[in-house]
């Protein structure tokens, strides 16, 4: 079973998930949410965890906060961290049920969806759109990634970001651009994606279609 951490969800349907709505600064909401999907999974183990939280503020470097640069931060970098910290030992249990060494997504999996945006290698989208606090929380949230598969590779959890693509939603169109990539696209080719990741892709960024993008 897959649960997904987030917004609506009706950007991405036919998924066939568990939606755990809540709020990533708020490590009781977070505990709950860990609580209520553990009482519908009935004893058994979370296989699938897609950490699809985040925000975006059109800042620039001139006109940065201290305070954007926090709630920011908090939501697309701390709450993916304290949200695979509550889910845990559901991730573990799954695990531990299925037949078989191989890190996978039928498995057991945490799956952070980034950002090309914070990619410091190509800074995608620097002219058009700034976004100093989104860049640098998907920064960190790849950073973030890596460390959780090292540190939950022995328990037979795979960790893997994922840029969705620049794609048509409300953040996607928020500085006044029209992206171009479909909501449908970007979703048929992260399943897709998804049903392929494996060993080799533990601690990695890859986008919807599969291909790796630099740190």
């Amino acid at each position: 079973m897959a649960a997904l951490w987030g917004r609506p969800l009706q950007e991405a349907p036919q998924m066939g998930h568990s939606p755990s709505p809540g709020k990533v600064s708020d490590p009781a909401s977070i505990k709950a949410a860990a609580a209520r999907v553990g009482e519908q999974l009935g004893g058994s183990g979370l296989n699938l965890l897609i950490n699809n939280a985040a925000m975006l503020i059109c800042d620039t470097l001139e006109n940065e906060t201290l305070e954007n640069m926090t709630q920011v931060y908090t939501t697309n970098t701390v709450g993916p961290l304290l949200v695979g910290q509550a889910f845990l030992p559901l991730l573990k249990k799954a695990a531990q049920g299925s037949p078989g060494s191989a890190l996978s997504c039928s498995k057991a999996a945490i799956i952070n969806m980034s950002s090309i945006g914070g990619s410091i290698a190509s800074l995608f989208g620097f002219d058009l759109m700034q976004v100093v606090s989104y860049r640098c929380s998907k920064a960190a949230l790849n950073m973030l990634t890596k460390c959780q598969s090292l540190g939950y590779r022995e328990h037979g959890i795979l960790c893997v970001a994922l840029h969705p693509g620049w794609v048509q939603t409300d953040m996607g169109s928020s500085a006044g651009h029209t992206p171009p990539v479909t909501v449908e696209a970007s979703v048929r080719g992260m399943l897709k994606v998804l049903s392929s990741l494996g060993e080799k892709d533990a601690g990695t960024l890859l986008d919807w279609e599969g291909k790796v993008v630099p740190w």
